[in-house]
């Protein structure tokens, strides 16, 4: 197997690291975002050569910076994709570098995959939720943005007086019986129900076939409460920075 890049995707809460093929990322490592001990198990552990180029994003600068030091340190060649100029995309917004880049990123990778003539809703659930719509042409025609779950629980708890941290599981029900579930059930429905109107104002907006694809770490959890299923796919914005790069690579600096 031809071995591409080492590809990076920081997000807010956790970084990820793509083992590629020339083709496809097939092999993902969630690391800790501050944790230069856990870096080096995982280079370790994946065998990188000093000379493997390294392909990096995301959506945290400082963090981002950090790991790419820290790659450098080591040696690599490392290639950094920050701007919208960088992204094989046509994008159709106000300021297309006030984007994410991860949003950015996803839409690449869903160009990818979609069928010819459909078009693609993105859902991305991490810290924050972003659904973002690229038409049956693959042009990029922006989203939305709301709280993820973290984020939602995290606000009830700290502008309230009585109100506790909770964590979204699985088994949440309704109606609840508690104030935690009754906590829990209110941020899962609010994002489902965020999720699916949105798609519903996407397709009476733009009334043609559509797929619709979801990653981020919670995305499991919501692809099955979701009227529209949805494709689960964990490494789409890996992917969607390995296809910038072999659109365009560059001598990694």
């Amino acid at each position: 197997m031809h071995m591409g890049p080492i590809v990076v995707d920081v997000g807010n809460t956790r970084i990820k690291w793509g083992l590629c093929s020339s083709a496809q990322v097939w092999s993902v490592a969630p690391l800790p975002p501050d944790d230069a001990e856990a870096w080096q198990r995982q280079w370790n552990e994946w065998k990188i050569q000093p000379e493997q180029e390294w392909v990096v994003s995301g959506v945290h600068p400082e963090r981002r910076d950090t790991l790419v030091a820290w790659v450098k340190q080591h040696g690599a060649p490392v290639r950094v994709l920050a701007s919208a100029k960088q992204v094989p995309l046509t994008i159709d917004v106000e300021q297309p570098d006030k984007v994410g880049i991860d949003r950015l990123l996803n839409a690449v990778a869903a160009n990818r995959r979609r069928h010819e003539n459909v078009a693609a809703i993105i859902v991305d659930a991490g810290s924050a939720v972003t659904v973002d719509y690229v038409d049956s042409l693959g042009v990029f025609r922006g989203g939305a943005i709301f709280p993820g779950f973290r984020l939602m629980a995290s606000a009830l708890h700290d502008y309230t007086a009585l109100l506790p941290i909770v964590e979204i599981t699985e088994e949440v029900t309704s109606p609840a019986r508690s104030t935690a579930a009754a906590m829990q059930t209110g941020v899962l429905h609010a994002v489902v129900g965020g999720i699916e109107r949105l798609i519903s104002e996407y397709q009476h907006r733009y009334p043609a076939a559509f797929e619709v694809f979801i990653t981020g770490g919670d995305a499991k959890m919501l692809a099955g409460r979701m009227h529209h299923p949805p494709h689960v796919w964990p490494e789409m914005t890996l992917e969607g920075v390995l296809h910038s790069h072999r659109h365009s690579p560059l001598a990694a600096k």
